[in-house]
């Protein structure tokens, strides 16, 4: 569970790199005259694309993510560094040379003596919610600068846990560290776990999260949608409606739906129908059922489910089978201890037969209100 206490922190952005393109203010809709990485060629791949590396934020013991239980999270981080070892490189943010030290013992105390396969950034952070704070990487083969950061505008959820100055710097930080990459301001706020794409044009979004007056309150959906096709390089944007219940984010779609190959896409749904999730989750299914991708080719919709409610210190936690994240070689299920544990494998090794599913108890790090997918952040292969 994050602090509850609300204050009004100014957010810093770091100048260590120069912007790639225009920005573009939050008191209106995107100009014409600002360039985009679209109108440039640039687009977002989809996460099972190729991966150069995955990129984690990893979380301090004076943090606020997990009040009462750092001590168990750093075992189940550990887990996911194994398992990313046979896929791909893991970038891992770290306040600076002493914490390094301190989280290189940390893996090693659980099982991670390899670490050949790990590389360190001294790059500060507030929280370890990477996905939300960390990079949007884009693509375009066969130009000079083949891999761009689109660093979007970050809040902590619409000022909900302050500070998040640090958080808001890593894009630019990281493209900085990666060799000077050129770096996009959009000017306007938005989290890795509220988008989802599958490559080729197509991304899924809520309407609870994006159209929240905690994020944008001075644009509409038209104009968000231009900012979308600006800035991820996409054409047909499809919306959803409400999320699952213990979500601090409003919604984010890596809760709810994900792609899983161009066409098809996995989403959960709670069958208790007296339960709070039931009406939204089966609201959002309906609405899928009725949707296409970019090529009008309609959508192929499979089914997770939600495991039964996680609830501590009487609130209810985001447990969700959806957050799972898509590396090259295997897919980072967060399990629960549950007997849907195994029927949401069963759905993930139908989505990804050439990908190992490797579920990791999570009930400990949901009490962060985020799994493996809110952690992580893919740069794709260029």
């Amino acid at each position: 569970m994050r602090s509850r206490t609300v204050n009004d922190p100014s957010p810093g952005r770091s100048s260590d790199a120069d912007p790639g393109g225009g920005a573009a203010g939050n008191s209106g809709g995107l100009s014409a005259a600002v360039i985009t990485p679209a109108s440039l060629g640039y687009r977002m791949p989809a996460e099972w694309e190729p991966h150069a590396a995955t990129w984690l934020s990893w979380p301090r013991a004076s943090g606020i993510s997990f009040p009462g239980c750092y001590d168990t999270i750093p075992p189940v981080l550990a887990k996911m560094v194994a398992a990313l070892a046979e896929s791909e490189p893991v970038h891992i943010n770290v306040q600076d040379a002493d914490e390094e030290e301190t989280v290189r013992g940390q893996l090693r105390q659980n099982g991670v003596a390899d670490l050949a396969h790990v590389r360190f950034f001294h790059i500060p952070t507030n929280e370890p919610w990477c996905r939300d704070h960390g990079p949007v990487f884009l693509t375009q083969p066969g130009v000079d600068f083949p891999l761009v950061v689109v660093d979007w505008e970050y809040n902590a959820w619409g000022w909900k846990y302050p500070p998040f100055d640090l958080d808001d710097a890593v894009p630019t930080r990281v493209a900085a560290a990666l060799g000077g990459l050129p770096v996009f301001y959009p000017g306007i706020v938005l989290e890795g776990g509220s988008i989802d794409v599958n490559g080729s044009g197509t991304v899924l979004t809520t309407e609870s999260c994006l159209l929240n007056v905690n994020r944008n309150p001075n644009l509409k959906r038209a104009q968000l949608e231009a900012y979308l096709r600006g800035y991820l390089g996409v054409t047909n944007i499809l919306w959803l409606g409400d999320g699952i219940e213990g979500d601090d984010t409003d919604g984010h779609i890596d809760d709810l739906t994900r792609f899983v190959n161009r066409t098809t896409v996995v989403t959960v749904v709670e069958e208790d129908a007296h339960d709070t999730n039931h009406e939204p989750l089966q609201h959002n299914l309906q609405l899928l059922r009725q949707m296409s991708v970019e090529d009008g080719t309609p959508l192929r919709v499979l089914t997770l489910p939600m495991p039964a409610p996680v609830r501590r210190e009487g609130q209810r936690l985001p447990a969700s089978y959806a957050n799972f994240y898509v590396a090259n070689k295997v897919v980072l299920l967060p399990a629960f201890n549950d007997p849907a544990d195994a029927w949401a494998a069963s759905v993930l090794r139908e989505a990804f037969p050439k990908r190992k599913i490797v579920p990791i108890n999570c009930r400990d790090l949901i009490w962060g209100l985020g799994a493996f997918h809110c952690l992580t952040q893919q740069m794709p292969v260029v």
